[in-house]
């Protein structure tokens, strides 16, 4: 219920159709950054889907991206809109500590992601 709150609170409401894909393509790529997606880390894109009340079109992309990770160049901060950069690094931090554990790979990519928003 904290999360769904918090969430809101940053905007997700407000998101339009190609920046919801774009978060998730983000979320995604952060729950690859160990190589495996984890029951966490795909519980709380379900979760995400729903809040967000993303299309159907919109699902079936995000689960092909649970399968295989979005490519790179689709996921590059610079494209990210001033106005929602917090909103894409709160839920990137949301997403590598979905599992209960924090990968080194994860914390770089999040260290990173922070550099480039700021």
């Amino acid at each position: 219920m904290g999360r769904i709150v918090y969430a809101a609170a940053m905007g997700l409401s407000d998101l339009r159709k190609a920046e919801r894909l774009k978060l998730m393509g983000f979320v995604c790529s952060f729950a690859w950054a160990d190589l495996e997606i984890q029951d966490g880390e795909r519980n709380l894109v379900r979760s995400l889907l729903n809040e967000l009340a993303m299309d159907e079109d919109e699902v079936a992309q995000v689960e092909a991206w649970l399968k295989v990770p979005p490519r790179a160049e689709d996921v590059d901060p610079n494209d990210i809109p001033m106005e929602h950069r917090q909103l894409f690094l709160s839920t990137a931090l949301q997403i590598v500590g979905a599992d209960g554990k924090i990968d080194q790979a994860e914390m770089e990519n999040l260290s990173l992601l922070e550099k480039l928003l700021r």
